[in-house]
C-alpha cells in the first residue's frame, strides 16, 4: 500500500516528463515529416497551445495518409498490368497529342503532362453535355441508369436517401434483378446514413463499399476523405462533376437556398480513363476483385464526336498534387481569359502567384465565389487571400443569387476543368479528387455564358471597398486565416 501511495506521489510530482517526451516525439515526427513550412509551423502552433486537445486533433486529422502504401503494394500486380497497357498505347498517344497541339497549341501542354505521369490518356472522339445544376443532372442520370444493360458503377461523397437518392437506389434494385452488376462507393463521412444499411442493400445484390470507414482503430485517416462523384454507366457514359446524390442541387422549392452547381455527361473512350480509376479505388476500399474485360471497357467503332477529353486524378498518397499543378499549367499558357469558380479559396502560394502573372500579364481573370458561405471559418479565411489578388488586377466577384458550390476553370474559351475540384489545400492536398478537363469551343462557350450569367447574380469587388470594410472583420478574416493550413 505504501508503494501504491508513493507510485502516486512520484506521478503527481514528475507526470509532465513524459508528457513532454510525447510532445516532443510528435513535434519531431511533424518535422522531420518535411510538410509545407506554413502547415508545419500550423500543427506545431496547435499541438503547444492546445495541451492534450491539440494531440488528439493531430491524431485525427494530422497525420500524414498511410494507407496508399500498403494500398500500392498489396495490388502491385494489378498496376504492373496497368503499366504495361500504358507503354502498348504510347503510338496512339502520341498521333492524339499531335492533334491536340495543331488544335491548342500550349494547352495542349496539360494532356501531355496528365499522360506522362501516368494520370490519365489522351482521348478524342468524345461527346461532352455541359449539366447546370441538378435540374440538368438528374434527369439525363436516372435516364442513362434506366438504359443499363451491363453494368453500373457509382462514386459519390454524398449519397443522401432523401427523394432523388431513394429514387436511383430503386433503379439499381430493379437492374439487379435484370442481371445488371451494380457496383457503389459511398464515402463513410459524406454518406454516414448508409452505416447501419450497407449490408442489406448488399443482400437484395447492390455491392456497396463504405469509402475509408470511420472508426476508432481508423481516425488517422478520418481526415482523408473521398470527394469525387462519378458514375459510370456500360462503360460508355458517364457523369463528372460537383454534384452529389442529394435533393439539395435540385432547386425545386424543398430548400430555400439556392444552389448552383455545374457537372458533365461524358461518351465516348475517354470513359475508359474513368473505368480503371474506379476499378482502383474499388480495390483500394476493399472490395472483391473484378477483371476489366469485355463490357467493362468501350472498344468499339462508334463516332461519338471529336471532343478531347482527359482526367486530373490527386489523392493524399499521391506523388504530387496533381489536379493543381494540372491547373498551374493551363493558367500558365493563357493568353486572353480565365474564368474561375469555386466555394472555397483557401489557394496554394503557388495558384496566387500564377493568377497574379496572369492578371499582370494582359489575361482577363475572373474569380466567382459565394458572397456567402456554408463554413463560417472557411468564408472569412477565403476573404484574406483577395486583397493581392485586386491589387493585381483580378476581377473577383461574390455570387449572391445562393450558393455557387461549381468546380470549374474556362481557359480562353477553349479548354476547361470541371469535376470535384474546390480551389483549397484540402482538395488539392488532403481529399481524394477528380477534375475532367475538355478542349471544345462549344462546351467552353457554355460555360463562359453560365458563367455570364452567374455574374448578373453577383457583386464585383473593388480594392478601394475592400480595403475600407471595419477592421474588426478583416482583423477576423487574418485571424480564420491562421488555420488555413489546417481547413
Amino acid at each position: 500500500m505504501d508503494f501504491v501511495h508513493a507510485l502516486i506521489g512520484l506521478l503527481k510530482q514528475w507526470y509532465w516528463i513524459p508528457i513532454l517526451f510525447v510532445y516532443l516525439g510528435v513535434i519531431i515526427t511533424i518535422l522531420t515529416e518535411n510538410r509545407d513550412p506554413e502547415k508545419t509551423v500550423a500543427w506545431v502552433l496547435v499541438i503547444v497551445f492546445l495541451p492534450i486537445l491539440g494531440l488528439v486533433v493531430y491524431y485525427i486529422f494530422g497525420q500524414k495518409f498511410k494507407k496508399e502504401r500498403s494500398f500500392r503494394r498489396k495490388n502491385s500486380y494489378e498496376h504492373q498490368r496497368l503499366l504495361a497497357s500504358w507503354k502498348r498505347i504510347k503510338p496512339l498517344m502520341d498521333e492524339n497529342m499531335e492533334v491536340l497541339a495543331a488544335r491548342i497549341g500550349p494547352l495542349s501542354r496539360v494532356f501531355e503532362f496528365l499522360y506522362k505521369e501516368h494520370i490519365s490518356s489522351v482521348t478524342l472522339r468524345n461527346r461532352v453535355k455541359l449539366l447546370i445544376n441538378g435540374e440538368e443532372k438528374f434527369p439525363a442520370l436516372l435516364s442513362a441508369l434506366r438504359g443499363a444493360r451491363h453494368h453500373i458503377h457509382l462514386e459519390y461523397y454524398i449519397f443522401e436517401q432523401d427523394d432523388i437518392g431513394t429514387e436511383i437506389l430503386a433503379i439499381l434494385k430493379q437492374k439487379v434483378t435484370e442481371g445488371v452488376q451494380i457496383r457503389l462507393i459511398i464515402d463513410d463521412f459524406g454518406s454516414s446514413s448508409f452505416k447501419k444499411t450497407v449490408d442489406m442493400f448488399r443482400r437484395e445484390g447492390v455491392e456497396m463499399l463504405r469509402f475509408l470507414p470511420v472508426n476508432f482503430t481508423s481516425l488517422a485517416d478520418s481526415n482523408y476523405r473521398n470527394h469525387r462523384k462519378v458514375a459510370i454507366i456500360d462503360g460508355d457514359t458517364a457523369f463528372v462533376g460537383g454534384i452529389n446524390i442529394s435533393d439539395r442541387y435540385n432547386n425545386n422549392g424543398k430548400y430555400p437556398l439556392y444552389w448552383r452547381d455545374t457537372s458533365v455527361k461524358i461518351e465516348g473512350f475517354a470513359v475508359n480513363v474513368l473505368q480503371i480509376w474506379f476499378w482502383m479505388d474499388w480495390l483500394f476500399a476493399n472490395g472483391p476483385m473484378f477483371d476489366l474485360g469485355e463490357g467493362y471497357l468501350n472498344s468499339s467503332d462508334k463516332e461519338y464526336g471529336d471532343m478531347a477529353v482527359t482526367f486530373a486524378y490527386s489523392d493524399p498518397g499521391s506523388k504530387a498534387a496533381y489536379n493543381m499543378e494540372a491547373m498551374l499549367l493551363a493558367i500558365s499558357q493563357a493568353k486572353k481569359s480565365l474564368k474561375l469558380c469555386t466555394p472555397y479559396f483557401i489557394p496554394s502560394d503557388q495558384l496566387t502567384t500564377a493568377l497574379q502573372l496572369a492578371a499582370s500579364s494582359g489575361v482577363e481573370v475572373e474569380l466567382m465565389m459565394p458572397a456567402k458561405g456554408d463554413s463560417f471559418v472557411v468564408q472569412h479565411a477565403s476573404f484574406s487571400f483577395l486583397k493581392p489578388l485586386l491589387e493585381r488586377g483580378v476581377k473577383v466577384y461574390l455570387y449572391q443569387k445562393g450558393f455557387i458550390h461549381a468546380k470549374t476553370i474556362s481557359i480562353d474559351g477553349q479548354m476547361a476543368f470541371i469535376g470535384t475540384v474546390n480551389l483549397d489545400t484540402r482538395s488539392f492536398y488532403i481529399n481524394f479528387e477528380i477534375s475532367a478537363i475538355v478542349q471544345d469551343e462549344q462546351l467552353c462557350q457554355r460555360l463562359d455564358t453560365q458563367f455570364s450569367l452567374d455574374r448578373e447574380q453577383s457583386v464585383l469587388l473593388t480594392l478601394e471597398g475592400w480595403k475600407h470594410r471595419p477592421v474588426i472583420t478583416r482583423g477576423f478574416d487574418s485571424l480564420c486565416r491562421l488555420l488555413a493550413p489546417l481547413l
